[in-house]
């Protein structure tokens, strides 16, 4: 070969050499996504400051990542919360506003995140509850709603994950009443299989409960996927802490119940309008809780039931953040955990005896905001933490920019990557939700939709009456107003504060102004 021959071998080489390096579809390729949702879970990780949760698992991965101390939900009740951040559309947008509403009827055209990532060569599979419940929707993923074989049955094909029990007792017991609701009623939540103690700690491996089992499937998928040239978009859905409260007894082990401090402000915000409050429908369907009354009444609940209550809120997340360990592990040992984002999150808060209530579906803080955690590969300022607003309809085109495709131009949300890269940057002046209040859960039987505005400093909410037929709202109804400073556990509403009418003012015309307005300047 001659000497020019072979400097230009040599130089050819380098070039495809350079070339294959900076490919972008070979980048893309190498990236894969676990996209964690974590039923019901407010922000009690010791990520967040707190003291008593017991999360090590979480906490090291927050440590790694970037850890989100003021993201919101843009509705606080499970369907309408996922359909807006897998669509990245927000509720007036997706018309999904309560749980019976389904998105994929609603628009049969939506396109998903999963759909979208599908279409930039990701193999995508879902495990557990990302959309709601027994809505895996098969349009979404290339292998739809995988499920542990020991709870694949016939008569359990609608059943959600977080209804299962370990006594068999209790087995009987909800099979009979589901026979009798099932023939007052065919078509049920849960397909009526949601009866049953609030609470359960059986003395029993992490396996014998669906969120043990449907983790060991996720971890045979994750080491089958990575032998794929594909990259994968998993969604992982985890069903506790929703209720009932049924974790392996070594994780209620863990906590002494008299050391969990009871809810800091137990009473329906000062002045707050008859509307505001769930009636705690979801924890009626429990044994023994048939009888609980209205937040809005004289109902209290006893201060034993609340620590167990309580007790098994705290040993559910513990459950879930021990599975998490478990499967970041795996992927370690498998080699994919360097190459793969790892998003983690909450559909919505709890209320755990906050506003004397129990459960979620209202516009108070303590059910829109939720915990947000982001590990990337060669991402900046590991271990960081940012106070800025952010919303959960942000993650759609985040997500997309991590991954290094096109953000959809029609996201309602905004990537939150640039305040990755600077934590402390100015970002969104605001964050929107928003409930539609139902006749026969609020306190005076009648119908209205609250619109929700969280600024640093405020929260400020409109309650309207509202059309059902057409989705449209009508007469404001009410105004509530926080000091999130000052009154961090919304305990008195202050909007009629006459020295605080310009404050009312000015959020009023920034509610109505709308997200658009509230996105940062991009630098």
């Amino acid at each position: 070969m001659t000497k020019k021959l072979s400097s230009y071998c040599f130089l050819l080489l380098a070039f495809l050499t350079i070339f294959s390096c900076s490919s972008p579809d070979k980048d893309i390729k190498k990236t894969n996504i676990l996209f964690v949702s974590i039923d019901d879970l407010r922000p009690t990780l010791g990520a967040y400051g707190d003291t008593v949760a017991i999360t090590p698992n979480i906490d090291q991965l927050a440590s790694e990542g970037m850890t989100f101390r003021q993201t919101f939900a843009q509705v606080a009740v499970c369907a309408p919360s996922r359909a807006s951040l897998m669509t990245g559309l927000r509720p007036d947008s997706t018309r999904v506003w309560h749980l019976g509403d389904k998105f994929r009827e609603i628009n049969p055209n939506t396109v998903t995140m999963p759909q979208y990532f599908s279409k930039f060569g990701y193999h995508t599979v879902n495990l557990g509850k990302i959309f709601h419940n027994y809505m895996p929707d098969s349009t979404s993923w290339e292998e739809p709603d995988l499920r542990p074989a020991q709870f694949v049955r016939e008569g359990w094909l609608n059943r959600d994950g977080e209804t299962f029990y370990i006594s068999e007792e209790v087995n009987r017991s909800q099979a009979v009443k589901r026979d009798s609701l099932l023939k007052l009623k065919p078509i049920r939540y849960a397909d009526g299989w949601n009866t049953g103690p609030a609470w359960e700690a059986a003395n029993v491996q992490d396996t014998m409960y669906y969120d043990g089992a449907q983790t060991e499937l996720a971890k045979r998928t994750l080491t089958r996927l990575a032998k794929s040239d594909k990259p994968f978009y998993m969604g992982l859905g985890y069903f506790r802490p929703h209720l009932p409260f049924a974790a392996p007894k070594k994780y209620w082990d863990l906590y002494d119940p008299q050391k969990i401090p009871l809810a800091a402000n137990p009473n329906v915000p000062e002045n707050a309008p008859g509307y505001t409050m769930n009636s705690m429908y979801e924890l009626r369907h429990y044994d023994g809780f048939n009888h609980i009354g209205h937040p809005q009444s004289a109902y209290r609940m006893s201060e034993d039931t609340s620590r167990i209550l309580k007790h098994g809120y705290y040993a559910s997340v513990s459950y879930v953040d021990a599975l998490l360990g478990n499967l970041i592990s795996h992927m370690k040992e498998i080699g994919i955990y360097e190459n793969t984002i790892i998003i983690i999150w909450g559909d919505h808060g709890w209320k755990l005896g906050e506003h004397n209530s129990w459960g979620k579906m209202t516009n108070y803080n303590i059910d829109l905001k939720v915990p947000m955690i982001v590990r990337y590969p060669n991402q900046e300022n590991r271990g960081a933490q940012t106070f800025e607003i952010t919303e959960l309809v942000d993650m759609f085109p985040s997500l997309c920019e991590l991954a290094g495709i096109e953000i959809p131009d029609y996201m309602q949300g905004t990537s939150f990557v640039p305040l990755i890269k600077n934590p402390k940057r100015p970002w969104k002046s605001a964050a929107f939700s928003q409930f539609h209040r139902r006749p026969k859960v609020s306190a005076d039987g009648k119908r209205y939709m609250g619109y929700s505005i969280n600024t640093k400093k405020y929260h400020y909410l409109e309650w309207y009456s509202w059309d059902t037929k057409t989705g449209t709202r009508g007469e404001l109804k009410g105004t509530e107003l926080f000091d999130r400073e000052n009154d961090p556990y919304e305990k008195v509403n202050i909007s009629a504060e006459r020295k605080l009418s310009k404050v009312v003012e000015d959020l009023s015309e920034q509610l109505a102004n709308g997200w658009k307005k509230a996105t940062p300047a991009i630098l």
